[in-house]
């Protein structure tokens, strides 16, 4: 991006103060802020007075799930379908990495987090011997797309080439960055970090498929004729990707969306619980259930809202196509954002002063027209690193991949 550029888009904006020291920058500092500007997208900020409508829910309703007696009747079947998919190429693996290890006492990106005991065992090594697993089985290598952020994309493809991508091959692996949203004070004016430096952060998880969009790499799905993408995150170490069945289930049932569910362990779990809104698949957060919906029953007397996701999501392209140009509904988080005074020092408020914007995924999942719920067993696929001790932390998932016969 020129300067001239980047000018006409913060005018635009409103944002023109996010230039003003640069004609005291280094060319090295010019060039990345440039960059920066190039990767936020500045027309959220225009939504700051109008929060509170932004994520009203509609009519909720159950979804019902393919449970797990159902996919052992079937396997067989769904895996064979599922399997032709991956051997004719019609399958890749998107896999969200745009985090930071910071709630895990690290300044290094999330997968890059050693969770071994007696051997060096990190969190994108676990995540590609998963994938790995699949390669095998099918004889065919799937193309791997990784989302990084401005924050850790050096480091993550360092990281990764430096380990020859833990026996991964290298043709089939591609990074893009993910989308920037800027964070603001309470008018909706940009913070800057330092004169160089937007304060700004990755633009939510639901940003992945228009970064794909904006980073080019959705020509390599077109080239090789991908026509389903398994989506999911970087801190789950029992993740199984591009799942044969999963995969074969999904398409058998004719949705073009399918979603790895696991039994909550308690009503007022912390993840997103499948369902219906408006007659249209949706994902209610666990901080929006109320007490009714919490306790609500169905025909068999089980939890009417039982399932929660693990962000693992396969989408058809073509219907993530349809969507890509629509505006997602975002969400703004009121944070503690440090941000450059008039003196040009860093300050580091004690209490919010201002405001972060992302999208999520579970709102991609309310623009299809269909979805397929699918059970998987809890302690086989579901151990979250999000903590450093107890719940779904370092602790936890290390005594689940013992359970599963991972050795670390």
């Amino acid at each position: 991006m020129t300067y001239e550029e980047a000018y006409a888009k913060l005018g635009e904006a409103g944002q023109s103060h996010v230039l003003q020291y640069y004609e005291e920058l280094t060319e090295e500092e010019k060039k990345g802020l440039l960059d920066q500007i190039e990767l936020t997208d500045f027309s959220v900020l225009k939504y700051c007075s109008d929060k509170e409508k932004l994520t009203q829910k509609g009519v909720i309703s159950p979804l019902s799930a393919m449970e797990l007696p159902e996919i052992e009747k079937n396997r067989k079947e769904y895996t064979e379908v599922g399997l032709k998919a991956i051997k004719a190429g019609k399958v890749g693996a998107v896999l969200l990495a745009g985090g930071m290890g910071t709630r895990l006492g690290s300044d290094d990106p999330k997968g890059m987090y050693n969770i071994g005991l007696t051997k060096d065992v990190y969190i994108f090594e676990r995540i590609i011997t998963n994938l790995l697993d699949v390669v095998k089985l099918s004889d065919s290598w799937i193309h791997l797309f990784i989302m990084t952020s401005d924050k850790n994309h050096e480091k993550t493809v360092g990281f990764l080439k430096e380990h020859n991508f833990f026996g991964y091959s290298p043709e089939h692996v591609h990074f893009f960055r993910q989308e920037m949203a800027p964070a603001s004070d309470y008018t909706g004016k940009v913070y800057m970090e330092s004169k160089s430096k937007i304060s700004n952060s990755p633009n939510g998880n639901g940003g992945w498929f228009s970064s794909m969009y904006t980073g080019g790499v959705l020509d390599i799905v077109h080239k090789e004729g991908i026509e389903w993408l398994n989506v999911f995150a970087v801190d789950n170490v029992l993740q199984r990707i591009a799942d044969p069945c999963f995969i074969g289930a999904t398409i058998m049932k004719n949705c073009v969306v399918g979603a790895k569910v696991v039994k909550k362990n308690a009503p007022d779990e912390k993840v997103g619980v499948i369902c219906l809104e408006d007659g249209r698949p949706s994902i209610v957060e666990y901080y929006e259930l109320t007490d009714e919906l919490m306790n609500a029953k169905d025909e068999k007397g089980d939890p009417a809202y039982y399932f929660g996701v693990i962000l693992n999501y396969l989408f058809k392209v073509s219907d993530l196509e349809k969507i890509v140009q629509k505006k997602m509904p975002l969400h703004i988080v009121e944070k503690k954002i440090p941000y450059m005074n008039e003196d040009g020092e860093l300050i580091k408020p004690e209490s919010p002063n201002g405001y972060k914007f992302e999208t999520l995924i579970l709102d991609m999942i309310h623009l299809m027209d269909s979805c397929l719920p699918y059970e998987v067993v809890r302690n086989h696929e579901f151990a979250p690193i999000k903590n450093k001790t107890g719940i779904d932390s370092v602790e936890s998932a290390r005594a689940l991949c013992a359970e599963n016969g991972i050795e670390l």
